[in-house]
């Protein structure tokens, strides 16, 4: 089988590769450059993130790195007024991961890349830019610039992770819809004690809002990170200028030091194509976002949560070719209306355009669900019914993402609901185990079932092995759903049905769903 080729390793790239290897895909990655990102860029993880991290075996290298905090800090900065902030606490019966994390990029993507180790010579690829490509009947032929020449390479599919300025993008003549605003952002990273020499008591990550100059505070695991909006005619501030606004933003301190700078222009930018036949955009190839609220990276990282098991299904023979449609039919609206419109949102919002933000009018829990990242809602069927902002509790329903509680198999092994979903669709019956139901054997391939039922199931049940310990009914009581209803939920923890047991057919709505004649 001819590999799965994955341009660009930035950190949808490495995801994307990390995907593959999860998923047992045959895969070669790769990067125009010599090492991984060395530069300052994004800063923050969010929690939906951090849940792929985990599905992608990174998740302990990443953390051992970071930051994780609890509170995402809102302050009138003429005032230093709190207002209400974001606390992750609220989803501590959401998820296994209920904080989010500060880790710059430049130190996140070497720790990925760490992830690919051990595959076999040639897999990854540095120094291979990318020059032009031609589809075929069964493929993609691609050419790459190396030191040693022009390079040859034959795959299945071409997956474009190759940026804003994307090569592939723009051999497609694929259009890009948006604006590109003239703002732009300085970022700086600065050495400067605010811990003991210079105690603050500022949230690891504080939005500072103000009409005249706001500012974004972020505690990285080994400095501090300044970001602040530039008038449209400044030119770039030296060292000593940047120390001066440093203090100007957090008073008079012992020392400081400059350690890095960027400076980058504001968009908010869609692809109007995520795939042509074998090639799909992915990341900012896609889709340029205003870089508030970590909203560019981490809506990334969504395509590399919602395509591969997608490629994974078809090339193991167990799917139809339209089932990859819906990575764009998903993907397309939550970054172009969901994530971007929220970024831009929340810009005008720290730069008192506007009073209030849509995304933040929900209880405590909403809010935090929204921020985060837990919240979005998928819309299989295209129908124009999903969200990415949570306002208030609300039964589960299809496109949800289902929360990662615990649950106890029959070994009593505690089991979360996320690693049910690992590689496979997962059909959850909640039923009373003692009463027998009647659940299908796992026939087809890509697809298990399991009984969920507050009552252990007996020994002489039949079920043992299939039936998941639901402790008071914690899980059933949190989804809202009533008894004896079958929850199906896809490989990227959203809900794909929910229906009665009594009259449901779970192997037929699989096979729907995946595009397979029974």
């Amino acid at each position: 089988m001819k590999p799965v080729l994955v341009v660009g390793a930035g950190p949808v790239g490495l995801m994307t590769a990390l995907a593959m290897k999860f998923y047992g895909i045959e895969f070669r990655s790769f990067e125009e450059d010599g090492t991984f990102s060395s530069d300052t860029k994004a800063g923050t993880i969010l929690t939906r993130t951090v849940e792929a991290f985990r599905r992608y075996g990174v998740d302990k290298k990443v953390l051992s790195k970071a930051l994780r905090l609890d509170e995402i800090g809102e302050v009138e900065r003429a005032t230093n007024a709190r207002r209400a902030s974001v606390i992750t606490e609220n989803l501590i019966d959401e998820t296994r991961f209920p904080f989010v994390l500060n880790i710059p990029q430049h130190h996140l993507e070497p720790l990925l890349a760490e992830g690919l180790d051990g595959l076999p010579e040639g897999w990854v690829n540095l120094r291979h830019k990318l020059v032009d490509f031609t589809q075929t009947e069964d493929g993609v032929i691609a050419r790459f610039e190396t030191p040693e020449g022009i390079r040859e390479v034959e795959g299945s599919y071409l997956l474009a992770c190759d940026g804003g300025r994307s090569t592939v993008r723009t051999q497609l003549g694929i259009e890009v819809e948006g604006v590109s605003l003239d703002v732009r952002y300085m970022l700086v990273d600065i050495k400067v004690d605010l811990d003991t020499a210079n105690p603050r008591d500022y949230p690891y990550l504080a939005y500072f809002a103000d009409p005249k100059e706001w500012m974004i505070l972020v505690r990285q695991p080994h400095c501090w990170r300044f970001l602040f909006p530039l008038a449209p005619d400044a030119q770039e501030a030296t060292r000593d200028e940047l120390e001066a606004k440093v203090r100007h933003f957090v008073g008079d301190v012992t020392s400081l030091e400059v350690l890095n700078t960027v400076v980058y222009r504001v968009h908010h930018r869609i692809a109007t194509q995520w795939r042509t036949n074998r090639v799909f955009l992915m990341g900012d190839a896609a889709h340029l976002i205003t870089p508030m609220w970590a909203l560019g990276l981490n809506t990334g990282v969504l395509d590399s949560i919602s395509l591969p098991w997608r490629l994974a299904w078809v090339l193991r023979g167990w799917a139809d070719d339209s089932l990859l449609d819906g990575y764009e039919r998903e993907q397309q609206p939550l970054a172009a209306h969901g994530s971007g419109e929220m970024a831009e949102a929340a810009r005008k919002l720290m730069g008192g355009e506007t009073g209030e933000s849509k995304a933040m009018l929900g209880n405590a829990w909403a809010n935090a669900m929204t921020r985060s990242l837990l919240g979005v809602r998928i819309d299989p069927k295209g129908s124009g019914d999903w969200s990415i902002v949570k306002t208030e509790h609300s039964a589960l329903r299809v496109g949800d993402r289902i929360a990662d509680m615990p649950l106890f198999n029959g070994s009593g092994e505690r089991t979360y609901l996320h690693d049910l979903n690992d590689d496979s669709f997962t059909a959850l019956y909640f039923s009373d185990v003692r009463r027998r139901p009647a659940i299908p054997a796992d026939t087809l391939p890509g697809l298990k079932s399991y009984v969920v039922s507050r009552w252990d199931a007996p020994l002489d049940s039949g079920l043992r092995d299939r039936a998941l310990l639901d402790i008071g009914d914690r899980v059933r009581d949190k989804l809202g759903i009533s008894a004896d209803t079958v929850v199906l939920v896809r490989p990227d923890d959203h809900v794909a049905a929910v229906l009665p047991m009594a009259t449901a057919n779970i192997e037929t709505v699989y096979n729907a769903i995946i595009g397979r004649t029974a």
